[in-house]
């Protein structure tokens, strides 16, 4: 069956909340799908700084988080652990991946953040730290799907260190070459329109 192919497509691609989607922890959130496949899916919301540095919880990854400098809500899930996530520039996927980081999508990959960042430290390319992550159960994120909460969208290595988290919504939306660029302009409360 070909289910399993379409399912996995998902991995390395981006959700970004449409403006129905009700959940407040899902409102203009674009999130990094991870890992996608039959038994659900997990991602990090990449446009939720939050106000703590990543030196008060991780300071030897401190140095090497990009701007701005802090950890970012990945999601209401498990917020007591980390995630980090970096893009190795210039790796292939025929490439061994370096020590510490295992490749999710094209140059984007997860940190092992027990591991010494010195090992890291010269091939990383960005790294950002995720409190928390996104996830859903089985089916759970296909049925949102059909209900029209996320488009799904090529994700690009700079997303994930986006210098300006606040403007991502609207950035991916309006790069895309579709009707979905208009979706950029949708105003926060349509009620003051």
């Amino acid at each position: 069956m070909s289910g399993m192919t379409e399912v996995s497509s998902l991995t390395g691609r981006l959700l970004v909340a449409t403006p129905a989607l009700a959940d407040p922890n899902f409102d203009r959130a674009v999130v990094l799908l991870l890992d996608h496949d039959e038994e659900g899916s997990l991602g990090v919301v990449l446009n939720r700084p939050t106000p703590v540095d990543v030196g008060d919880i991780l300071e030897g990854w401190a140095d090497l988080a990009g701007e701005p400098g802090v950890v970012f809500q990945g999601g209401p899930v498990s917020l007591d652990s980390a995630l980090g996530v970096a893009v190795v520039p210039g790796g292939t996927a025929g490439e061994a991946a370096p020590l510490g980081w295992r490749r999710v999508h094209g140059a984007i990959g997860l940190v092992d953040l027990e591991a010494p960042p010195e090992l890291l430290a010269s091939v990383l390319g960005s790294l950002r730290i995720f409190a928390g992550y996104a996830g859903w159960g089985p089916g759970q994120l296909e049925d949102e799907l059909v209900d029209g909460a996320w488009y799904v969208v090529e994700s690009e290595p700079g997303d994930v260190s986006s210098p300006f988290p606040e403007r991502l919504w609207r950035e991916v939306l309006r790069r895309q070459r579709s009707e979905l660029a208009m979706v950029a302009t949708y105003p926060d409360d349509p009620s003051l329109n």
